[in-house]
């Protein structure tokens, strides 16, 4: 009986998350293990599948680059990165298109639907959902040195978002998946950063939550310790003095820039752990780091005491 009654414990603990976040909007960035890891792929459909069910909207953006890399590999293509951006000449754009917004997420869609969900796919081509222009990199320059330019080739940047086709997707129950391509006035297509394209979308959604699945636990503190909580002046001041570093400052940037356009709170979460996005959700203490634009620093060595979700 113990068990059932702990089951039992769990579905009132998700409860009032259940009700406070009924028919809100929830950004979701997939990538990482969770897109290449069978029973992971699965978890995180059905997760999202049952986000819809209870009266959520998720929205999934999702990435790709291993699979790109792959398909590159065998084409007998180098992939070459500067600053972990994907030099993307026509050719590899072509290669990004047919692996995103064809293959990769057709399986998304697929499994979703197989769930029981109604998943629809998009880029950010469809309905001019995703309106790009190049992005243009400049190398830090010696002293008396003009920057160098870096051409990328076809690497974008978003400069504006269309909600319409989300809202009519979302009108009709549907949940909309966006592989991470942009297209120009001109009709010219880029290859734009998931993490970013999730951002853009949650601030033009005003989403409730946009979440970062990610293969790291969080954001960790100087001591390692995880944060389970920060606000985005603490997140700017810890990106300043060193603490956090590498790959998950333009994450917090990008959580960051979410905030300001509305966006009531972002979370970095562990994709490696089955339904880490129920666990984020509907638990009080969360699994992942949990950034918002005002509220107390906590770390994961204090008591649980909730995230303010």
């Amino acid at each position: 009986m113990e068990p059932l009654i702990e089951k039992a414990q769990v579905l009132i603990e998700a409860l009032p998350y259940i009700q406070r976040f009924d028919d809100k909007i929830f950004v979701i960035k997939y990538g990482g293990a969770a897109m290449v890891d069978e029973d992971l792929k699965r978890s995180f459909c059905q997760d999202v599948t049952l986000l819809k069910f209870i009266g959520l909207n998720p929205i999934v953006v999702h990435g790709g680059g291993p699979q790109i890399g792959q398909v590159l590999k065998q084409m007998g293509k180098e992939s070459k990165f500067i600053d972990g951006m994907r030099v993307t000449d026509e050719e590899t754009m072509n290669v990004v298109e047919m692996v995103l917004a064809g293959k990769v997420n057709a399986e998304i869609v697929s499994m979703i639907n197989r769930l029981g969900g109604k998943a629809v796919g998009l880029s950010g081509k469809d309905g001019n959902l995703l309106l790009a222009r190049k992005m243009e990199v400049r190398s830090v320059s010696r002293e008396g040195m003009p920057p160098e330019i870096i051409d990328l080739g076809r690497v974008g940047e978003v400069e504006h978002v269309n909600p319409t086709v989300l809202t009519a997707l979302g009108r009709e129950e549907f949940i909309p998946v966006i592989a991470p391509v942009g297209v120009d006035a001109d009709g010219n297509t880029y290859n734009i950063n998931a993490d970013v394209v999730a951002g853009q979308v949650a601030g033009a959604l005003d989403a409730e939550k946009l979440i970062l699945l990610t293969d790291v636990e969080g954001v960790r503190a100087e001591d390692g310790r995880l944060f389970t909580s920060l606000n985005a002046e603490q997140a700017e001041r810890h990106i300043k003095e060193g603490t956090i570093t590498g790959g998950m400052i333009p994450k917090i940037n990008c959580c960051i820039g979410a905030l300001h356009e509305g966006v009531r709170s972002a979370h970095i979460i562990d994709g490696r752990i089955p339904h880490a996005l129920l666990l984020e959700i509907f638990t009080d203490v969360g699994i992942g780091t949990q950034i918002m634009r005002h509220g107390p620093v906590r770390v994961a060595s204090q008591k649980a005491k909730g995230k303010g979700k």
